[in-house]
């Protein structure tokens, strides 16, 4: 499928599909939505704890992982990261991601670099408070069982892949959290919220990022 560069609102880049008109971020600014849904809502409510493991689904052009890395070494946090992507975004794509840049974060480009540069299928040292393990996997493949604090839910939108929004998927995320384990994600289908629900997470909506007035925040509670 083609996939074409494009730079969003706040200057970052991200790719586009024109064939099924879908991006991998948000037109109104990558970063600021991945700051937003994924640092804000989801990495924050951990910081009380000095080691997190974080599932991403929908690895694609790393940058939510790297966003992660920048935090742990901010604050001081251990993260182990899993990143999983059927169809991995290919090395040419990657050269043009402008994400150390944008950041201001120009002398961590090794890092960028590296993350992507490691290889699939084995665990791998970014940094000493960042471990890496990228799988090469479809979402109905994951059969992970109470390992994370948290999940990075970053698919493709549920018009153009309605089959990673359902029961089955959540239900999988549901037993690969741990106790009190969060779920982030951009969307606020009601559709969405009531698969969630019917699982057992228990969903509140909460404010979006630019341009989207609403995303979901799923905790796995204790009974």
């Amino acid at each position: 499928m083609k996939r074409e560069v494009f730079i969003t609102a706040d200057g970052s880049t991200s790719i586009h599909l024109p064939e099924i008109n879908e991006q991998y971020h948000s037109k109104h600014g990558a970063i600021q939505e991945a700051y937003h849904v994924f640092i804000k809502h989801g990495l924050d409510a951990f910081l009380d704890k000095s080691n997190i493991a974080i599932l991403e689904i929908g690895f694609g052009t790393g940058l939510n992982c790297f966003i992660t890395y920048l935090e742990s070494v901010k604050r001081n946090l251990i993260i182990n990261y899993v990143g999983i992507e059927a169809y991995p975004v290919n090395t040419e794509e990657i050269k043009l991601m402008n994400y150390c840049r944008t950041l201001k974060a120009e002398n961590e480009t090794i890092i960028f670099t590296k993350i992507h540069a490691v290889d699939w299928e084995t665990n791998q040292t970014i940094h000493t408070n960042f471990t890496l393990f990228k799988r090469k996997q479809f979402f109905e493949k994951i059969e992970d069982k109470n390992k994370y604090h948290l999940i990075y839910f970053d698919a493709f939108g549920a018009r153009v892949q309605p089959e990673l929004w359902t029961e089955v998927i959540f239900k999988k995320m549901f037993e690969a959290l741990q106790p009190n384990g969060i779920l982030v994600t951009y969307s606020a289908k009601g559709s969405v919220r009531r698969a969630m629900q019917v699982v057992g997470f228990t969903v509140e909506r909460l404010p979006g990022p630019v341009g989207k007035r609403e995303m979901l925040r799923a905790v796995k509670q204790t009974r």
